[in-house]
């Protein structure tokens, strides 16, 4: 049986409060935990799951979770599980640093000007690292990287790309050396742009879009030219659409 305490200090840690302050965040589900157990990006804490899950893991995850594992019932799993269905194992891991400065001569980086679904931000993150985008500059309005929901969406990509919050109007100001993009409803469309193999790309928030101190940074706006009603696009699917597109006429 888990501990009050224990339950207590679990069920903190959907709140990005004491994600802060514990340096962990929690994993749900035997694939999202798994790949986060073989990343080489974060260290395992505790594993609490059902014995079904621990029975039928390979074992190469067994290995991994051996030290950590600890089998509870159902009813346990209900206490700390974020979800309403609970997916047989619950893990918790601690945060990885994040990298504050990187390469962005011959890279595409991308930039979010206050991304508020984690739903959103875990398929940017996922989508970013399919496209070999390693470094992802978020505002602090963005959501956070550990939320749950960001971190069930994410997979493994969570390890994989490197995330910071920070002031981006300022961040922008000191990076003008790099070509600066704007995703916006008028621009060039992306499917006639030049060639290029670095750029820092704005993706702006799902109501508002990009602010307008940010946008002033830009040197060009794009946009993903519609054919339909529709007034503007999901921002995860918008990215994916953009960096696809960069992708396509890029040099790299």
């Amino acid at each position: 049986m888990l501990s009050k305490p224990t339950i207590k200090y679990i069920q903190s840690l959907q709140h990005k409060k004491f994600r802060d302050e514990y340096n962990c965040f929690v994993a749900e589900g035997p694939k999202v935990v798994r790949e986060l157990l073989l990343s080489a990006a974060f260290s395992c804490k505790a594993i609490y799951a059902l014995k079904e899950w621990a029975d039928n893991i390979d074992a190469e995850t067994k290995k991994a979770a051996s030290a950590k594992l600890e089998i509870i019932d159902e009813v346990a799993l209900s206490r700390i599980a974020a979800y309403t269905t609970p997916n047989q194992v619950v893990a918790l891991f601690e945060k990885k640093a994040p990298q504050p400065t990187f390469e962005l001569k011959q890279h595409i980086t991308l930039v979010l000007d206050g991304i508020q679904d984690p739903g959103n931000l875990g398929t940017i993150i996922r989508t970013a690292d399919w496209f070999g985008i390693h470094n992802i500059v978020c505002s602090t309005h963005t959501a956070d990287m550990y939320n749950s929901k960001v971190v069930q969406s994410t997979m493994a990509s969570l390890g994989r790309v490197n995330l910071i919050y920070t002031d981006i109007e300022k961040w922008l100001k000191d990076h003008q050396s790099v070509n600066i993009m704007a995703t916006t409803l008028e621009g060039k469309p992306v499917h006639k742009l030049e060639k290029r193999n670095e750029a820092i790309l704005i993706m702006g928030n799902e109501a508002n879009g990009i602010s307008d101190a940010v946008l002033k940074l830009a040197n060009e706006k794009i946009t993903i030219q519609g054919y339909g009603e529709a007034e503007s696009l999901n921002a995860a699917v918008a990215t994916g659409i953009v960096l696809f597109s960069l992708k396509e006429i890029s040099t790299i």
